[in-house]
């Protein structure tokens, strides 16, 4: 568990994280000019005995979870990258949490948070984009995508952006929907029975957030172990 963890990333440094299973993530990271922050926080259904060697310690998603993801760029020309992806089972319940302050002007964000929900699970989503009114020449964007594959689950998605500034470039968007039944189709035309077919639209509709990892080896063996929860 990670709480209450404050993070100062100097000048030109880059700070890369990748928060796997927590009950619990709660950090604050402080930028300074020029420094570049990664950040993914995912909620999957994995096996910790296929991580043991790079530094995995968590099995599978906790029955409730809470990731919480402040970011403040307090220099000039920070960029700031979210990435986060809950795949929800069961009762399943999972909060993300992200608050981005461009203080200064010069720097850009990106965020997108996805969710994938089946059964009874519950998902929510807080996005609190801020650009103050000295934060010119900023860039921004927050996009939240969710999918839910059952009647009985729920997501909420709260997006929020502040802009103070005149002179930006920012954007925010959700949306929540079902799996295209005309593709499914289209691939069941093909040949594609059901199961497999759905399994590659959301398998699809996930991987984008995990091609995001910068480490090699566990950006793959998290695409593979996606492809084999999928049913």
């Amino acid at each position: 568990m990670v709480n209450d963890q404050i993070v100062n990333i100097k000048s030109g440094e880059t700070y890369e994280r990748v928060f796997l299973n927590e009950l619990e993530v709660n950090i604050h990271i402080i930028q300074e000019a020029g420094s570049r922050v990664k950040i993914h926080v995912l909620n999957l259904p994995v096996d910790k005995s296929e991580y043991r060697n790079i530094g995995i310690s968590k099995q599978s998603c906790p029955s409730e979870a809470m990731n919480n993801i402040t970011v403040e760029q307090a220099g000039e020309g920070c960029k700031t990258e979210i990435f986060g992806l809950a795949f929800l089972h069961g009762e399943e319940s999972v909060t993300t949490e992200t608050h981005v302050t461009h203080a200064v002007g010069g720097g850009t964000s990106d965020q997108l948070i996805k969710f994938v929900l089946d059964e009874h699970s519950r998902g929510r989503f807080i996005g609190d984009l801020k650009i103050a009114q000295d934060a010119q020449k900023t860039e921004a964007h927050q996009t939240n995508r969710n999918l839910v594959l059952s009647e009985e689950a729920e997501m909420r998605t709260q997006p929020q952006l502040e802009i103070y500034a005149d002179d930006v470039k920012a954007t925010h968007g959700a949306s929540t929907g079902q799996l295209d039944e005309s593709a499914l189709f289209y691939m069941q035309q093909r040949g594609i029975d059901k199961q497999k077919a759905r399994q590659l639209l959301v398998g699809a509709f996930m991987k984008d957030v995990l091609a995001t990892i910068s480490d090699e080896t566990l950006r793959e063996q998290l695409l593979h172990s996606i492809d084999g929860e999928i049913e």
